[in-house]
């Protein structure tokens, strides 16, 4: 096996492949990225998210919404914490881009329960002084705030 490897790479037509599907792979990466606008997703410009036409209802609902003012898509749709935030965009952005890419995403859009634990979390930690102020119960797997206030982050 020793002997195999050895003699594979000290063919320099081994290493021109290597270097050439590195060099492929590296360069679709980079397009791929411009193509569809990548470090618009570092940022937390809500525009970023109307990149893919699929969420133009979803940002025209957050314009028209009584959050604009006060919460972009990324105070609202990831963690507080920077390691989590990052985390979860990382891991957002791969399921967009595989879902968009491959169409096979609901019509229409619809939060998996995961990220419906993340919005959760997210309007209790802002409105935690209003929270503590109410009687209300505790809310079930089948309840959220937007159970009640499905309109607010994305108005009607």
């Amino acid at each position: 096996m020793g002997r195999l490897f050895l003699a594979l790479f000290t063919d320099n037509r081994a290493w021109i492949t290597l270097a050439a599907s590195i060099g492929i792979l590296f360069g679709l990466g980079i397009y791929t990225f411009s193509f569809a606008e990548g470090g618009s997703y570092l940022s937390d410009d809500p525009s970023a998210c109307v990149n893919c036409h699929v969420m133009q209802e979803q940002f025209d609902s957050w314009n028209n919404s009584s959050h604009k003012a006060v919460a972009t898509c990324n105070e609202c749709h990831t963690p507080h914490d920077f390691v989590n935030k990052w985390l979860v965009k990382g891991l957002n952005g791969w399921n967009h881009s595989k879902s968009f890419t491959l169409g096979d995403y609901p019509t229409p859009i619809r939060m998996r329960p995961f990220n419906k634990e993340v919005v959760l979390k997210n309007c209790i930690d802002c409105h935690e002084g209003l929270i503590s102020q109410t009687s209300l119960p505790e809310l079930t797997a089948d309840q959220s705030c937007v159970t009640c206030h499905g309109n607010v982050g994305h108005g009607d």
